[in-house]
Formats: structure tokens, sequence, C-alpha cells
């Protein structure tokens, strides 16, 4: 897998992490928790919603659905 692939998954991943943990997060919020820019953080959660994790329940906040998720390294 390419570096710049690997790097992306992890950063997903912890976005992922990162809602679940919070409940409920604005994209604000992930923008300066990840120090990312906001386009880039909406393909990270435009992935997620595409798989079913995350939803946005009103404009600009996103939680997780109830999908089970195995975790792996």
């Amino acid at each position: 897998m390419k570096p710049s692939t690997n790097r992306m998954l992890n950063r997903i991943k912890c976005i992922y992490m990162f809602i679940r943990n919070k409940g409920t997060v604005t994209t604000q919020e992930l923008v300066e928790e990840f120090g990312i820019t906001p386009r880039t953080i909406q393909r990270d959660l435009n992935v997620l919603a595409y798989n079913d994790l995350v939803i946005s329940p009103s404009r600009g906040k996103w939680t997780t659905t109830q999908k089970k998720v195995k975790m792996s390294s």
C-alpha cells in the first residue's frame, strides 16, 4: 500500500474514533482537532458516510451509526 493511502486510512480511522468517543461533532471541530482543511475533512467524512459508519443528523454535524466495526491496526 502506498504511504499516502496508509496515511489517509489512518486519518479516517482516527476521525471515526474521535466522533465515536465524542458522540456528535461539527465539521469545524474536526478541522481544528486534526489540523487539516475543511475539504479534506469532508472527503474523509464522505468515505465514512459511504460505508455507513457516520451520518449527518443536521448540516455540519456528524455522529456514528450503529453499524458494528472491527478495528485493526
